[in-house]
């Protein structure tokens, strides 16, 4: 789902509001998530599940084309936690896939060597 798919779904579902009411209300609720994301604080939708930040420590890694090592800088970076009722809504309607059976692999022939 898209923010527009979002917003057409409020819109449909409230026929009070406008397109234009309802896009506004959509991006005012995510500008204020943002913003307190921003300032450090933890979001939490009961029902729903949270959204805090996350950091990950400055650490080297490597330049894929050159093959250097470059020093990659801390970064703090939003981590969404689902809650249980969103757990639990989503295992209940998700199918579960059967996995094939397992299938004995069956080795190249020997060259003999």
């Amino acid at each position: 789902m898209t923010r527009s798919d979002l917003v057409a779904q409020l819109a449909e579902r409230f026929g009070q509001l406008t397109h234009r009411d309802t896009e506004f209300a959509v991006k005012t609720i995510l500008d204020a998530m943002s913003a307190a994301l921003a300032k450090g604080h933890r979001i939490e939708i009961r029902g729903f599940g949270s959204f805090s930040i996350n950091r990950r420590p400055p650490r080297v890694g490597r330049n894929p084309r050159s093959g250097e090592q470059v020093v990659i800088p801390e970064k703090l970076v939003p981590h969404f936690k689902p809650g249980k009722a969103l757990r639990e809504s989503v295992d209940a309607q998700v199918p579960v896939l059967d996995e094939p059976a397992a299938t004995p692999v069956k080795s190249a022939p020997s060259s003999g060597v």
